[in-house]
């Protein structure tokens, strides 16, 4: 059993992440919101698991180094700096940071890398992504995540492949290319849509997340996963051996 500390506790991840916890026949350590300090947090916990806002990413991390205690990060959101932050804290810490922590998502990334490495830049790519009204961050961490997929697969950078937001007079699609589209509306936990299209036949490969359970069963697996390991910068895949 093991004791999980949660950031981000009063969130709608946070109060999911709860429940799946226990259910894991695990100890919720404790847990925090806006304002309150992770230091003692992440002294009482064998590896915490952040699911807040990238404001407070930056204490979070402090806190868990100076506790040496391990930390799953589903934040999304993050900008360059933050990234900067997770490396340095990944020289001291195990460190698992990732856009979405589903299990069926991380396989869904796999495919899409290894579908763009294996079709040709005549296959365009355009990645669809639907969440409910109340998401404050586009394209959703996970579109990048697959975006990212789609690019290693391709052997791109995805800050220079990356098309977003099109709107008036856009002019023919570049090729090689790849696409993001946000929707927003309802109560949509998640639904994300990679197309691969080519001249007479289009090739699409989605997930579909039915409730927020699914994220915070494989945070929960994605924390068991990294107690115990060296410090380092880990992600999703290397979760289910991939």
């Amino acid at each position: 059993m093991a004791r999980i500390g949660i950031i981000g506790k009063l969130g709608r991840m946070g109060q999911t992440l709860e429940s799946a916890i226990l259910a894991a026949g695990h100890e919720v350590s404790g847990g925090i919101d806006k304002g309150d300090d992770p230091a003692p947090l992440a002294k009482d916990s064998d590896v915490l698991v952040d699911f807040s806002a990238p404001a407070a990413l930056e204490a979070t991390l402090d806190a868990a180094v100076a506790a040496g205690t391990p930390i799953v990060i589903g934040t999304t959101g993050l900008e360059e700096r933050h990234h900067f932050l997770i490396d340095d804290a990944a020289q001291s810490i195990p460190v698992l940071q990732t856009g979405n922590t589903s299990l069926g998502v991380t396989l869904l990334a796999h495919l899409v890398r290894e579908a763009a490495g294996r079709l040709g830049e005549d296959w365009d790519i355009e990645i669809v992504e639907t969440h409910h009204r109340m998401k404050v961050d586009a394209p959703s961490g996970t579109a990048i995540l697959l975006g990212e997929a789609a690019a290693r697969g391709r052997g791109v950078d995805l800050a220079e492949a990356s098309v977003r937001g099109r709107d008036g007079i856009t002019g023919a699609r570049a090729s090689g290319t790849i696409g993001f589209a946000s929707l927003r509306g309802g109560t949509v936990a998640g639904d994300h849509t990679v197309h691969f299209l080519a001249d007479n036949e289009r090739l699409s490969l989605s997930h579909m997340a039915e409730n927020r359970g699914i994220f915070a069963r494989g945070a929960v697996r994605a924390a068991e996963w990294l107690m115990g390991r060296e410090p380092g910068r880990y992600t999703m895949p290397e979760v289910l051996g991939l």
